[in-house]
């Protein structure tokens, strides 16, 4: 049966309302604190730099598209690389049972470490800021694969591996046409949420070591006292947080194995 379009679109009002409601409480606690930006002052803000966002004034003075630029180019560069290695020692991991069970505890208490808190002993180690950062995403996007994809291909049915081996399928043959498939929607659960995790990370990566990209307009915007221009840029890492998600779930239900 299908849904009355008035019904179906029903939440499109409800979300505005929400934005209205939301709108009036920050124009009135801005009237009442006297120093914090109204919604009209970030907007001109947001205007200003939006409307030259490939600026390009020295090493430290770059238009907002600039660096939105740094930031995802680090972001995908240390995905990519945390991906990898995770993936690659999660199969292994996951088709060992025994050093699975024993590697396991360490790495769930490596998960639940903040990649900031690692920051620190990067920088210490590759001493050069912006290894520091891109080693940050690395480190937020390693667990939470690496931790799932062992979990899934651990959980595979027997009957796919047995049939495999009666195939004498190659070991790499079989991680790609069997292993990898099987356990397709727990990796990918992963994914999605280590790119989450990482695009978390890397705004504090870039602000604390000075790495340009958002994180680091957000710290040089408070340091110049511009609250303004610090919200915008919260809207806007917001934002492109918001696109990475829905673009990483149409890949994900476009990769996602049905069994």
């Amino acid at each position: 049966m299908a849904v009355p379009s008035d019904t179906a679109k029903g939440w499109i009002w409800l979300s505005l309302v929400v934005l209205l409601l939301f709108l009036g409480v920050w124009a009135l606690f801005a009237l009442t604190s006297k120093t914090f930006p109204s919604p009209a002052a970030v907007a001109r803000e947001s205007w200003f730099f939006l409307s030259r966002p490939f600026y390009d004034g020295g090493p430290n003075d770059k238009g907002i598209a600039i660096l939105t630029a740094y930031s995802l180019a680090r972001l995908c560069t240390g995905f990519l690389a945390g991906s990898v290695v995770a993936i690659l020692l999660g199969v292994i991991l996951g088709l060992n049972q025994t050093l699975f069970k024993a590697l396991n505890p360490y790495i769930q208490m490596l998960k639940a470490i903040s990649p900031i808190a690692w920051m620190p002993l990067l920088l210490y180690s590759v001493k050069d800021s912006g290894w520091a950062a891109l080693l940050v995403v690395f480190m937020a996007s390693l667990w939470p694969t690496l931790a799932n994809t062992a979990f899934g291909v651990s959980n595979i049915k027997a009957d796919y591996l047995n049939i495999a081996n009666i195939l004498q399928m190659k070991p790499l043959t079989k991680v790609c046409k069997v292993i990898l498939p099987a356990a397709g929607p727990t990796i990918v659960a992963g994914l999605k949420i280590s790119m989450g995790s990482a695009w978390v990370a890397i705004v504090p990566a870039e602000a604390l070591l000075g790495s340009l990209g958002l994180g680091y307009f957000v710290w040089n915007e408070w340091n110049n006292l511009s609250l303004a221009s610090v919200i915008f840029a919260i809207l806007i890492i917001g934002v492109v947080g918001v696109l990475i998600d829905n673009l990483f779930s149409r890949l994900a239900g476009g990769l996602a194995y049905v069994d």
